[in-house]
């Protein structure tokens, strides 16, 4: 049993409940979450593509949309060649079969190391709202890739982009049959403004990112 299982299989004999979940009790959990009325919100009613672009840029992030997953290559060299980045990058394993060695770029699917300058990832989904990137960690998306390069650029497809907060958290619970180990939400470049108040980027993660949207 892995310590994660451990702990919850504790906490549920202290409740007096077998180790593991039943089905029925599942899903008695579940209809409960979706029973339970959404807070006031703002309106919403805009597209969901043009609010995600507008909100990233706002958010000093840079956009870029393709035709197709195999063109994905293409834009990135562009993106790295037109900034003066390393033709170099780490990827999620997802994106390793694309052709990169044609546009003259070296990619390696792995974690990514304190060396490496550029990572390549997708998205569990992207927040219209708030032009903002949600990843899931697992074995296959090391969160690494997205936080140690200094440049993180994501190929984030437009079907995995939802309307808000409220829609990302509900896709996760559709998705995923377990919550994941960890989930972080990318707004923009890392920044920070502790020293007399002045906005610096890259402080504490990427200086840039580049999203890249696909069919």
């Amino acid at each position: 049993m892995a310590a994660r299982d451990n702990i919850l299989a504790r906490i549920r004999a202290q409740q007096g409940k077998p180790a593991v979940a039943s089905s029925d009790e599942r899903s008695a959990v579940q209809s409960y979450v979706r029973s339970r009325p959404q807070h006031p919100r703002p309106r919403t009613d805009w597209e969901l593509l043009s609010r995600f672009r507008e909100r990233a840029l706002g958010l000093s992030s840079t956009v870029d949309e393709v035709d197709t997953l195999a063109a994905a290559p293409a834009a990135v060299a562009r993106y790295l060649k037109s900034n003066s980045l390393p033709l170099t990058a780490v990827c999620w394993a997802e994106f390793s079969a694309l052709d990169w060695r044609s546009v003259g770029i070296e990619v390696e699917a792995r974690a990514a190391r304190d060396s490496d300058l550029v990572g390549i990832t997708g998205a569990f989904c992207a927040i219209a709202e708030t032009g903002t990137l949600m990843t899931v960690s697992s074995p296959a998306t090391p969160a690494t890739v997205s936080l140690l390069p200094e440049t993180h650029i994501a190929i984030v497809p437009g079907s995995r982009i939802v309307r808000g907060m409220e829609e990302a958290w509900q896709l996760i619970r559709d998705d995923l049959k377990q919550p994941p180990r960890a989930v972080s939400f990318i707004s923009g470049p890392s920044r920070t403004a502790d020293i007399e108040q002045t906005v610096t980027l890259g402080a504490h993660g990427p200086y840039r990112v580049h999203v890249i949207l696909a069919p």
